[in-house]
């Protein structure tokens, strides 16, 4: 096992919709290497035409990184071919277990390049919205390492992006419902994600920099979970609302 002989097992599990276990149980790789597997696997994707649209954070709740041992969020890579219409409609066949959560996303208008801070960090940002992620681990049973986890691009598998409000919408702690065919099945504030939604744009402008990276004016980033991830289900429609900023729906077949 090496980082390409890893990220095209990931690859190949993903389209064929069967998960694996663990890659660290064959293959002892560290964070570093992780990120290197997880790079590989979006080049793999850009090879098939799928383009680089932004970033979405995993680990952004004090609680997640006390349980995964660290002391900072982690990251994957976003594709066009991962968004989904406001509204629209996804196949719960074209995933393997996947899990829904509401976030708070952010829509930059500069080229990230440095690293950023509570003063200037809307200075970087066009708009804000309400967001859905699905997440869908490629390993068994949903258990994984931090290094696997990474190495999967963070669970990432598809997301719907709502309506762009300008940053004077944004407030740190807003309510946060998420709803399965009207009901509420999970409820939060987005003070969840790192006690302000801006602390993850902070600690990714630190990632990137670590790594040489910059991130394009035009990108969008997922801040993170304001909830509990929830199993999705064919037959339902769910919605995320965010007090200020309004709603952002999808339905599973």
């Amino acid at each position: 096992m090496n980082i390409q002989t890893c990220a095209e097992q990931l690859h190949q599990t993903r389209l064929n919709k069967k998960e694996i276990s663990s890659l660290r149980t064959n293959f002892l790789f560290d964070l570093e290497q992780a990120y290197q597997i997880q790079e590989y696997g979006l080049h793999l994707r850009e090879q098939q035409g799928e383009k680089s649209i932004g970033v979405k954070l995993g680990f952004t709740s004090k609680a997640k990184m006390l349980q995964m041992g660290v002391n900072h969020l982690i990251w994957g890579g976003l594709t066009d071919a991962m968004q989904v219409q406001d509204g629209g409609s996804i196949n719960l066949n074209d995933f393997i277990h996947p899990r829904i959560e509401p976030e708070i996303g952010f829509l930059t208008k500069k080229d990230i390049n440095l690293t950023l801070n509570m003063t200037n960090c809307l200075d970087y940002i066009e708009g804000v919205f309400p967001a859905l992620e699905i997440i869908d681990s490629r390993y068994q049973a949903f258990k994984f390492s931090l290094e696997d986890v990474v190495a999967d691009n963070t669970s990432s598998a598809a997301f719907v992006m709502g309506q762009l409000y300008p940053t004077d919408h944004f407030e740190s702690n807003m309510g946060v419902l998420l709803k399965q065919d009207g009901h509420i099945i999970e409820s939060g504030t987005t003070a969840a994600i790192l006690g302000n939604p801006l602390q993850a744009l902070i600690q990714i402008s630190e990632l990137l920099q670590q790594r040489g990276k910059i991130l394009p004016a035009g990108s969008i980033i997922l801040a993170g979970a304001a909830t509990a991830a929830i199993p999705l289900h064919s037959g339902h429609h769910y919605q995320a609302e965010i007090n200020g900023l309004g709603s952002v729906s999808v339905s599973v077949n």
